[in-house]
């Protein structure tokens, strides 16, 4: 399977950094199947604008969480992450709640919308998508094959 990652630089040897803000899925290495997505992902990076391509050779030995819609599990695996909470999963793979969403999960923890009303709001986004490796063994099945510059 061919994965994407949007950057301002190539990145050819890929890591898992551990700083700045909680993500979906915790801490990893974030990609996706998205061409168009890796490129708006570049797209908000200072400088350059760089989408790598990796394939990524499927190993049965990791422990992989799948999500393959938005459902209440997604929701809260994804605040879990968002508040910091560590999961002992090897790879995630899901939707992406981006701003606009994440805006609406807060509103929801807040209690300031129900359930109900976070589905309704979110039910309309462009479909996304990440897989993130979260652990030096999950890196392990990623190999890069190219990088090219978006201008």
């Amino acid at each position: 399977m061919e994965l994407y990652h949007g950057s301002n630089v190539v990145v050819d040897t890929h890591k898992i950094l551990v700083n700045g803000f909680y993500k979906d899925f915790g801490y990893g290495f974030y990609c996706t199947v998205m061409e168009k997505q890796a490129q708006r992902w570049a797209l908000t990076k200072k400088k350059e604008h760089i989408v790598n391509v990796y394939v990524y050779n499927k190993n049965n030995d990791l422990k992989i969480k799948k999500f393959n819609e938005m459902t209440d599990e997604w929701l809260e695996f994804v605040v879990n992450c968002r508040r910091g909470n560590d999961h002992n999963y090897d790879i995630v793979e899901g939707p992406m709640a981006d701003d606009t969403i994440w805006d609406y999960v807060e509103d929801y923890v807040r209690g300031e919308i129900s359930k109900t009303s976070f589905w309704e709001l979110v039910k309309f986004k462009y479909p996304t998508h990440q897989i993130v490796f979260c652990t030096e063994k999950s890196l392990n099945s990623l190999e890069f094959e190219r990088s090219y510059k978006i201008w």
